[in-house]
């Protein structure tokens, strides 16, 4: 199975101030749904994982929750993409739990979930709460620059993101360069396969004692 795993706020959609609590209040960034459909069309399931704390203060309820989701499949159909699953955390910073990023939870989750080897998967998030997490979960991290905690400065970035974290401009431009990079990738290993060589037929006298 080919995953990729995706941030929400911030990188899908736009951040608000107070968390979204209502559909209405859910807006795509611009690009963000067509990268999704990209990455689907080039054979990728899409999984969220994303920190909900407004959840556990009862700012917005489960129907709320599947509202919103509702209202993202609706636009992400629209264009061809779909979304596989949303996992969250609900749990607020003070909570003690495992789940909430920067910490691996729900990484972890998805990775038993689909019997999958997280080194193989890339992840993508517009903190370094997002991309933390993904790399002590053994995850490729993407960093988006689209999101209300974007660092100043990203060449370098700040000691506090992980070795290898990749920058791009929005969910778009990642895809676009994740999309060229797994076939070129893939081209190249198809070309390594057909150039090597054949193994040498029998000789007719080892034929004869088969």
């Amino acid at each position: 199975m080919k995953l990729v795993i995706v941030d929400r706020d911030g990188t899908i959609c736009v951040e608000r101030e107070g968390y979204i609590q209502t559909p209405d209040e859910w807006e795509p960034l611009p690009g963000a749904l067509d990268a999704i459909a990209r990455l689907n069309h080039a054979g990728y399931h899409v999984v969220i994982a994303a920190n909900l704390p407004g959840l556990g203060r009862g700012l917005f309820d489960m129907a709320a929750l599947n509202a919103i989701h509702a209202k993202m499949n609706k636009q992400l159909a629209g264009v061809g993409g779909r979304v596989e699953a949303v996992f969250y955390c609900p749990h607020a910073p003070d909570e003690g739990c495992s789940c909430r990023k920067p910490l691996p939870g729900l990484f972890l989750q998805i990775g038993e979930r689909y019997k999958i080897d997280l080194r193989q998967v890339h992840a993508v998030g517009d903190s370094v709460r997002d991309v933390q997490a993904a790399h002590t979960a053994g995850c490729v991290p993407h960093l988006v620059l689209t999101g209300r905690e974007a660092p100043a400065r990203t060449d370098p970035l700040p000691p506090e993101f992980p070795p290898g974290t990749r920058v791009h401009a929005d969910l778009a431009a990642f895809a676009c360069a994740f999309i060229a990079e797994m076939e070129a990738r893939d081209a190249a290993a198809s070309a390594e396969s057909a150039a090597e060589p054949a193994p040498p037929a029998p000789s007719g006298e080892a034929a004869d004692k088969l």
